[in-house]
């Protein structure tokens, strides 16, 4: 299998990850703990109460990921409000998440605060992460531009794994399952004098299932994806603290290639391998008793993609990005009164390059953009009853025209039931490597870049309503969002619908170009937590989304999408049972493949779709069903099971590529 532990294991564990805030949510496990901190909504080091963000705000607690035994980190997106998760195929297939109605490349990854995004797609592949069972997510919906930069148009997701002091010592998890399947972990964390330290591994193999689209196929399209994390942290004096992280990934996939008329087909020795090194390293400074901080690091992604087909190199991909920052925060209490002044420097570099042997066409030159942003952040806090913030941003980059980004938000507590809040801001995202300068310029589907696009910008607002009683064991939430994105970047395949702001590409050659039309995306998220008993949690959220490119219906976004969560934990909380349900209604997809209908039985529910989204196919909607259950034999044992797609429900997330049918798991954990 390609790369191994031992080659990331020689890497030095740096230092402690970005700062830790307790755990608090939209759709919290305790619906009363809301007096926490969201370390993603601010530069500043110190973070930001939950119950004080007018921003939308979801945590996925280490709590949740346990009860639900997640093992790859976009299936429990699937039960975050707003939230659509498609993979091609089984585990190891390119995963993307699209939010709000928004392309997948359009909401900002980080991994303890490294931005996680592939440079050369512009984008994070979901299908790379691995979940450690100690994680949580912090997840902020709408524009974040202002904070972040390019790519945060619709949100921010920050998975966040703890310190030493956080969570000390060590264990080990196994298990085996349906298809062949093997699973492990392994994680220790101590505290030596002033000095933190975590180092982290874990695998998941599976032998998988037959992905071709036809009956008669017989390949078992499998993947191995394994994972190396180690940071450390140095309290240098109680005001200076070290901190850094470095993280590894590899993951191996095999695929099946696509016949045209046909759909996936078997095809042996055909896989993909990608490989990521993330790292970090910053220090923060304390001054003025605390008022006072200073954070300044340096962090940055290498990552490498390469495709094979009859174990010979077809295609492959390289982008790196390396960037620096300051952050200086200064909290001023006058009275009721809380000022939060925050500065922010980003300086950034990413390299990308499109290394396909020649034989593929694609342009291979190695290019390089360079970004630098300023920022401005002010919070004002009124005791617990209001507060307002804002933000800008300015961005000075070396390739597009130079770009201002804001957003603005509040909160207002009516009483101690009902919390009203508010936001708006804008976003932006810059074109892809492959939108500026293509991928192939020869071959049958030739596609030839733009260098001329301009960004992507978004400008959106949200207003909501959170709603708490029973002494906090229910509470209820609902937000509306309505967004505008200009200068969208399409295909353009040929035929009518050309901008005339775009060249016309040589006969037969598709390429990039800006819509002349904004796209629309609206909608209605509601999300509910309830404590039926002190041992049984009830948790779930639904979302009604209207997405609209060019007037048309955006695919691979259900206007319709909701989960439950029902978690028991008897036996004075030494078992855990959790039902979990996630429905996902009709949606469009294209039809690359080119598959004629009538479509074949072994592509369950799918119709082309007619009218205006002539070409193209809906795909049915279908119900997940899944059920994990464990059991703490002693205080260092827990043994567990868990049954996914427990009714085998046959779907598609996307077209031509089948799901994985029912599959059951078994394992143990040591802790020690």
């Amino acid at each position: 299998m390609p790369g191994n532990y031992l080659l990331s294991a020689s890497v030095i564990a740096l230092a402690m990850a970005a700062p830790m805030g307790a755990l608090a949510a939209d759709n919290p496990k305790d619906a009363t703990a809301v007096e926490q901190v969201i370390v993603t909504a601010t530069r500043g080091a110190d973070g930001v109460d939950a119950d004080r963000i007018g921003s939308s705000v979801t945590v996925i607690t280490a709590q949740d990921m346990a009860a639900r035994q997640v093992r790859i980190v976009s299936d429990v997106l699937r039960d975050v409000p707003g939230f659509a998760v498609s993979r091609s195929g089984g585990v190891g297939g390119f995963t993307q998440v699209r939010v709000r109605g928004t392309e997948s490349n359009h909401v900002l990854t980080l991994i303890d605060g490294i931005e996680a995004d592939d440079p050369f797609y512009g984008e994070f592949d979901f299908a790379t992460l691995l979940g450690d069972d100690v994680a949580r997510i912090e997840i902020l919906r709408g524009a974040q531009s202002a904070l972040y930069g390019s790519d945060a148009i619709a949100g921010v997701i920050d998975y966040i794994t703890p310190t030493a002091q956080e969570a000390p010592g060590g264990r080990m998890r196994v298990e085996v399952g349906s298809e062949n399947s093997f699973g492990g972990a392994a994680r220790y964390a101590g505290v030596t004098g002033p000095v933190d330290y975590v180092v982290t591994a874990g695998v998941q193999r599976t032998g998988g299932y037959v992905e071709q689209t036809l009956p008669g196929g017989q390949r078992r399209v499998g993947s191995e994806l394994q994972a190396f994390s180690a940071k450390a942290g140095w309290r240098v004096t109680d005001n200076l603290k070290l901190r850094g992280v470095v993280r590894y990934t590899d993951t191996h996939a095999e695929t099946d290639n696509s016949s045209f008329g046909r759909g996936l087909v078997d095809s042996p020795l055909t896989y993909y391998d990608a490989r990521n090194l993330y790292y970090f390293v910053g220090g923060d400074l304390k001054l003025l008793d605390g008022a006072w901080t200073h954070s300044v690091s340096f962090q940055g992604v290498d990552a490498t993609r390469d495709g094979y087909g009859a174990n010979l190199r077809t295609s492959g991909d390289d982008g790196l990005r390396k960037k620096a920052s300051y952050v200086t925060t200064y909290r001023l209490q006058t009275g009721g009164l809380t000022h939060l002044f925050t500065g922010a420097v980003d300086w950034e570099k990413q390299t990308y390059q499109n290394t396909s042997p020649p034989s593929s066409g694609a342009d291979t030159t190695r290019r390089s953009i360079r970004d630098v942003g300023l920022v401005g952040q002010y919070d004002l806090q009124v005791g617990d009853r209001a507060g307002v913030g804002g933000a800008v941003r300015h961005d000075d980059n070396d390739h597009f025209r130079n770009v201002t980004t804001w957003k603005v938000q509040g909160f207002y507590r009516v009483n101690g039931m009902i919390r009203l809040r508010a936001a708006a801001g804008t976003g932006i995202k810059n074109p892809l490597q492959t939108d500026l300068f293509g991928y192939n310029a020869t071959g049958p589907f030739p596609f030839r870049g733009n260098p001329n696009l301009k960004p992507e910008q978004s400008r959106g607002w949200e207003g909501g309503v959170d709603l708490a009683f029973l002494d906090g064991r229910v509470s209820l939430g609902g937000t509306y969002f309505h967004a505008r994105l200009q200068d969208e970047i399409f295909t353009y395949f040929g035929g009518p619908g050309l901008p005339a702001a775009c060249p016309t590409p040589p006969a037969g050659t598709s390429t990039t170009c800006n819509r002349a039309t904004d796209s629309t995306q609206k909608g209605v998220e509601l999300f509910g937590n309830i404590k039926l008993l002190p041992e049984l949690n009830l948790s779930g959220s639904y979302t009604h989304l209207t997405a609209r490119e060019n007037g048309l219906e955006e695919i691979r976004r259900a206007p319709n999408i909701g989960s439950a969560n029902l978690t028991w934990r008897p036996l004075d909380g030494r078992a855990t049972v959790n039902l979990n349900v996630r429905y996902n209604g009709r949606q469009l997809d294209s039809n690359f493949s080119g598959i004629s209908a009538p479509f074949p039985a072994s592509l369950p529910d799918v119709k082309p779709a007619t009218g205006a989204n002539a070409g193209k196919v809906v795909l049915g909607s279908f119900t997940l069903v899944n059920l994990s259950a464990s059991y703490d034999l002693s205080e260092h044992l827990e043994v567990f099971g868990r049954v996914e797609n427990l009714t085998d429900e046959a779907y598609y997330e996307v077209f031509g590529y089948p799901t994985q049918p029912r599959a059951a798991y078994v394992g143990a954990r040591v802790k020690f």
